[in-house]
């Protein structure tokens, strides 16, 4: 069965918007739907099919290059995936998703086999760092390519090298830092923004590298790692976890993940309370811009690490404190704001050398459904603030005397 291109809305659109797309551009594009497209990524046609006429998969064109986004999994494509349709058909597969774990000692028994290696999960958002037609970019975890973030991974990590010599590799890792403008969070050893390394992928096949060549291959080119706390044994590892999530906690990080070295079994995540309290105090400060599953999630994660760690009446006393205040004052606080007539927003100041670059970034933004504003652009530092819109309004008509 082939690919029902021609029915097709959104490739239509694409081939009207796309300037690039003449009329043999249009044949190669064709051949690769109807040929090329379901033998790359191993799914049927009619998956496909179904995901181009809901719009799981959007066109779109990146310098003069068609190109495929994966806006949810299709089969065993990840979202995030992007497929560039040049001269060589180009894959980048999205970051598979990393299941969390609520109880140590039984799950890492029952997952792993003889070995773990424990990594520092840390507070920022996944990027992807791959080549393409000679030109180095950054995707954000929806497949989203992000101009500032393109920009500043080649200034920090200097990867020219590392991409001549391994253009069919990804990088994958966490822009960290305060002046990130997803995820800001102070680390001393970061500063203003810089960039950990998680991962290391092939392209197409989105086979991980075993832990031992990915950490040669990064000292090989100067690359920073996230921190490493060692390989343990499978038995004692429940253990040194929670001491060191009990550490992680009071140095205000987030958390670990918990691999495999060989990386055949995939990796499980563990967090810290102090790290779940600041995502509900983030998250209650917008409250309706949130999903109630956010919200749930985090909860639940306390009362299962409260019940494993087995905490006396006082401890656990301190952990409800700590969540009934991250959830509590920041909602407080926002309807007071808004009472008086502000708006729920939050700024965020980004390093850019020119007006130009932060107009381009709050374009990126918009695609993305945000709502933002550039409010001052001073010394190649711009001041950014984004309104949550849906707080702001709700908040306002329940004041006003509206029903929820």
């Amino acid at each position: 069965m082939k690919i029902d291109w021609r029915r097709n809305n959104s490739l239509n659109n694409f081939f009207f918007n796309c300037s690039s797309c003449n009329l043999e551009s249009r044949v190669v594009i064709e051949d690769f739907l109807d040929k090329k497209l379901q033998q790359i990524l191993g799914v049927k046609a009619e998956k496909l099919n179904h995901a181009l006429e809901t719009g799981i998969i959007k066109f779109f064109e990146f310098q003069g290059i068609p190109a495929l986004q994966f806006k949810k999994d299709v089969g065993n494509i990840e979202a995030g995936t992007v497929i560039y349709i040049n001269d060589n058909i180009e894959v980048i597969r999205g970051f598979p998703k990393i299941r969390r774990t609520l109880m140590l000692f039984p799950t890492i028994k029952n997952h792993f086999k003889d070995k773990i290696t424990i990594e520092e999960k840390m507070n920022g958002y996944n990027v992807r760092i791959a080549i393409i037609d000679n030109k180095i970019i950054a995707l954000t975890r929806r497949g989203y390519l992000c101009p500032y973030t393109t920009k500043k991974a080649s200034e920090i990590l200097g990867i020219k090298d590392f991409f001549y010599d391994n253009p069919h590799l990804v990088i994958c890792g966490e822009m960290v830092g305060t002046d990130n403008p997803y995820v800001s969070h102070f680390y001393e050893e970061i500063g203003s923004l810089g960039f950990r390394v998680f991962d290391i992928r092939e392209k197409s096949s989105n086979k991980p590298l075993a832990l031992k060549d990915k950490y040669k291959i990064l000292e090989k080119y100067g690359i920073p790692s996230v921190r490493v706390f060692g390989t343990f044994d499978v038995k004692y590892a429940p253990q040194k976890i929670t001491e060191l999530i009990k550490e992680i906690g009071e140095e205000d990080r987030e958390g670990v993940v918990i691999k495999d070295p060989q990386m055949k079994i995939s990796p499980l995540k563990y967090t810290s309370s102090k790290a779940h309290d600041e995502e509900l105090l983030y998250a209650f400060t917008y409250p309706f811009d949130f999903g109630k599953d956010f919200f749930f999630s985090r909860v639940i994660r306390e009362g299962f690490q409260a019940f494993e760690m087995g905490e006396d009446q006082k401890e656990l006393q301190d952990r409800a404190r700590r969540l009934g205040e991250a959830i509590l004052f920041p909602m407080v606080n926002t309807i007071k704001n808004i009472a008086s007539g502000d708006i729920a927003s939050e700024e965020v100041i980004i390093d850019v050398e020119s007006q130009e670059e932060a107009e381009e970034f709050l374009r990126h933004l918009h695609d993305l459904g945000v709502y933002a504003s550039l409010i001052e652009f001073k010394n190649k530092r711009a001041l950014i603030r984004r309104i949550h819109q849906s707080t702001t309004d709700k908040i306002k008509n329940i004041i006003n005397g509206g029903l929820y």
